[in-house]
């Protein structure tokens, strides 16, 4: 498997001269299964716009696009009316969320409601694509093979405003956490834990430092601390640091990565088109 970041920012997209490094494109991510080449996007931040240019750039060939979602606030959804495959004829695109309250009737509205004639110039049945909305319990029901290789994606849910979930693949014995939008309490949700035990690459939200966290409770979002001590309990063996808050830049996070690394010595923070291969 090989994970990249076209969007790691939270809340915001920000564009300043001192964003640059790690990124103003807010979350998206491009999972891509080596041995067949298929890609998957996990959220629809304003990432997915460079995700869907690069697609048609180098020709990319897939019958049917997954996109499966964490959660649908608006930092997480507002890229999806600019991914240029959605406007591609007969594409087939796959919109997912998976062990949420949805049905995939709601699911639908939500993609309409912003693609109104009041908000935006193309509606979401005008766009071109062949979209299936899919709202399932459990993903091991639908993603059990890849090719004859055994695909796992198991998810959980945590602590975020509206609802969000955890994912976790695992596919030729090699583990991969996206564990985004979630506050943890005091004491961290054990099923949580649970669910990235063992990854080989855990991606966690950390918008705020420690200090920041007390004044944004309730907001739905960890600390690095947090992070570092969910990584620790979870016993993984790389830690991805993402969802950077808009008003910390490219000088903040190089300090704040630097102070991460003294604790928990395999960490990285995001950055926009960084890429991990996880074999």
């Amino acid at each position: 498997m090989k994970l990249k970041f076209y969007g790691t920012r939270g809340s915001i997209p920000v564009c300043d001269a001192g964003f640059q490094q790690f990124g103003g494109n807010t979350t998206c991510l491009q999972l891509t299964f080596t041995d067949t080449n298929r890609i998957a996007i996990i959220d629809a931040g304003t990432g997915i716009r460079n995700l869907g240019k690069d697609l048609l750039a180098i020709g990319h060939q897939q019958e049917q696009i997954v996109m499966a979602f964490t959660h649908f606030h608006w930092d997480h959804i507002q890229g999806f009316p600019f991914f240029d495959p959605a406007y591609v004829p007969g594409q087939k695109i796959t919109i997912l969320t998976i062990g949420m309250d949805q049905t995939s009737r709601g699911l639908r509205e939500i993609f309409e409601v912003q693609m109104r004639a009041e908000y935006f110039p193309v509606q979401l049945d005008e766009m071109g694509a062949e979209f299936e909305f899919l709202a399932i319990s459990r993903a091991s029901e639908h993603f059990t093979g890849i090719n004859g290789v055994q695909t796992k994606v198991t998810t959980q849910q945590q602590n975020h405003p509206g609802g969000a979930n955890s994912f976790r693949i695992e596919r030729d014995g090699k583990v991969l956490v996206i564990c985004t939008d979630v506050e943890h309490l005091e004491i961290m949700d054990p099923q949580l834990v649970e669910l990235a035990r063992g990854a080989d690459v855990l991606v966690h939200d950390a918008q705020f430092t420690a200090e920041e966290l007390v004044k944004r409770r309730g907001w739905g979002h960890s600390s690095y601390d947090q992070a570092m001590k969910f990584a620790e309990l979870a016993g993984v063996k790389r830690l991805v640091l993402t969802h950077h808050d808009p008003e910390h830049d490219d000088e903040f996070l190089l300090h704040m990565e630097k102070l991460c690394q003294g604790k928990f010595p395999n960490t990285i923070l995001a950055r926009e088109g960084m890429e991990l291969v996880i074999e």
